[in-house]
């Protein structure tokens, strides 16, 4: 299963914010720039996340963005799923000739309740917390 640039960066937005620290805000434009990504997908993005409560964006002239919620409490398997269309195949009988007959949705579907249940088992917090090489790479001191 591949997750589509959307959620990818979605997380990758995610986890820069969780690196900060505490209560710093940042910018859309920082973010694009740390993934070289361009703004217009971020800003996206971030509205979508912002929209699932995941980020708090603050208007005026000391705005910016931050988490919503603490890193601890935002789960992995809840992002990919406010996020990724996780529709694997077109299983419309119009797409289809043998939806009717067919278990391979089936298939998929308690594949994919696998792959989302493993995400469960992680939250932001322990993608992040005393993770020195990623602090480096991202260019964040903490």
């Amino acid at each position: 299963m591949q997750l589509t640039s959307f959620t990818d960066y979605g997380l990758r937005a995610l986890i820069y914010m969780a690196s900060l620290p505490e209560g710093k805000m940042t910018s859309i434009t920082e973010v694009t720039e740390i993934y070289g990504v361009s703004r217009n997908h971020m800003v996206k993005i971030i509205n979508q996340l912002s929209r699932e409560g995941y980020v708090a964006a603050v208007r005026g002239k000391n705005g910016g963005i931050r988490l919503g919620r603490a890193a601890k409490d935002i789960c992995i398997g809840d992002v990919v799923r406010d996020l990724e269309p996780l529709a694997l195949v077109n299983c419309s009988s119009e797409f289809c000739h043998i939806t009717s007959a067919c278990r391979l949705k089936r298939a998929l579907s308690k594949a994919v309740q696998s792959f989302l249940k493993e995400l469960d088992n992680y939250t932001l917090a322990d993608l992040v917390e005393e993770n020195q090489p990623l602090y480096k790479l991202l260019l964040v001191e903490q």
